[in-house]
């Protein structure tokens, strides 16, 4: 694709779930801010900043649109990741207030749900409860109790299975008493349909796993907000300060957002964050059907490969497998550096998935292959080319 035009013929990344590569229009946003407008938004009066303003806004209407949420009873804040948007979430909760008398999270997780749903409920002294993912991504819905925040993904960044019934989990959730907060950092780029005609009370996300710069992304349900103890407290989020108070900028209606963005933002990733939206909704059906093609003939050929034992159930952008270093006299880190020799990179390990990769399923390393849109046929070639004596 030519929007990746910058990488060489020989470069093959496969590690998209970590960070996807940008495009250039992507760049190009970035690029323009820090030559045209650089400057602080929400702060001067100056041309530059009235720029920087309208963007970031625009931007925040973007997440909206993209996500289908309406902003009668959503608002988006930015921060740096996922984790950071979980934690800020989690750790200012005001349990007593919200009613929660447990907290869930799934065996699936990556550590971002997992340590931070551990963290909150030793800091409020209630019971935490890892509920077990079927095989297609589902949770059954008996496993969830009653007055529970339940913080789980949509997409796996193991092998890209879906929350499949996200719908009936979170009526289960919400006709209990309880509250739920989406992972939807593996869902944005290439699955956000997923989060059509659903009302999480919060969705965090990471923008540089959806062709964006490096940022965080929080879609806060409006009444969830108010359930929220803000402690973490800085610049940008107050309208006024005398000696021992502070009046917090959420209290106008339409500075919601300021809750959660303490300090000063990064204002050309969130611009570049628009950018990276504009791409994905103008990819035409084409460039759709060429990822999902080479997607496919991926997976085959790992599920073909006798000595490479293949995690994914079915085809996904991200797809994991490692080899037995009994059989193999070699475990996936060797493999990798191999691969990386042939200029295919791909992650190795368990991808911050500790607790279900090492301890539930035992096992060894893995090799991780996460597309994007600029994968070309060529791509595949090299890589079955590396794999063939497998």
């Amino acid at each position: 694709m030519k929007d990746f035009d910058y990488l060489k013929k020989d470069e093959v990344y496969l590690d998209s779930a970590c960070q996807s590569l940008r495009p250039r229009p992507v760049i190009e946003a970035l690029n323009e801010y820090y030559t045209r407008h650089n400057s602080c938004g929400e702060r001067v009066k100056y041309e530059w900043g009235v720029i920087t303003d309208e963007k970031v806004e625009k931007t925040r209407e973007k997440v909206l649109k993209y996500t289908k949420k309406s902003s009668r009873h959503y608002f988006v804040s930015f921060t740096l990741n996922t984790t950071y948007g979980l934690n800020l979430i989690l750790s200012q909760i005001d349990v007593k207030k919200s009613g929660i008398k447990t907290i869930v999270t799934s065996d699936i997780e990556h550590n971002s749900p997992f340590l931070s749903t551990i963290s909150c409920a030793k800091k409020n002294k209630i019971p935490r409860k890892v509920v077990k993912r079927n095989i297609d991504g589902s949770i059954n819905l008996e496993d969830i109790p009653e007055k529970a925040l339940v913080v789980v993904n949509c997409a796996s960044n193991i092998d890209g299975r879906l929350l499949v019934n996200i719908k009936d989990v979170v009526k289960r959730v919400h006709k209990t008493g309880g509250y739920i907060i989406i992972d939807a950092a593996q869902t944005m780029a290439h699955s956000v349909e997923i989060l059509y005609g659903v009302e999480p009370d919060a969705i965090c996300f990471s923008a540089h796993k959806m062709y964006a710069p490096s940022l965080g992304g929080m879609i806060i349900k409006k009444d969830f907000a108010k359930l929220i103890d803000t402690t973490f407290i800085g610049g940008g989020m107050v309208d006024d300060v005398d000696k021992n108070t502070y009046l917090l900028s959420k209290d106008n209606k339409e500075h919601l957002y300021t809750q959660f963005e303490a300090g000063l933002q990064a204002w050309g990733e969130i611009i570049g964050l628009g950018a990276a939206i504009d791409w994905l909704e103008g990819l035409t059906r084409k460039e759709h059907e060429a990822l999902e093609k080479n997607v496919e003939r991926l997976w085959q050929i790992i599920k073909n490969k006798e000595k490479l034992h293949l995690i994914n159930e079915q085809p996904a952008t991200t797809m994991s497998f490692y080899v037995d270093k009994k059989e193999m006299g070699i475990d996936s880190h060797v493999l990798g550096a191999a691969l990386a020799d042939a200029g295919i990179m791909a992650r190795t390990g368990y991808f911050c998935v500790h607790y279900y990769l090492d301890h539930v399923k035992h096992y060894p390393p893995l090799i991780r292959f996460s597309l994007g849109y600029h994968i070309t046929d060529e791509d595949i070639d090299r890589v079955e080319e590396a794999l063939k004596n497998f």
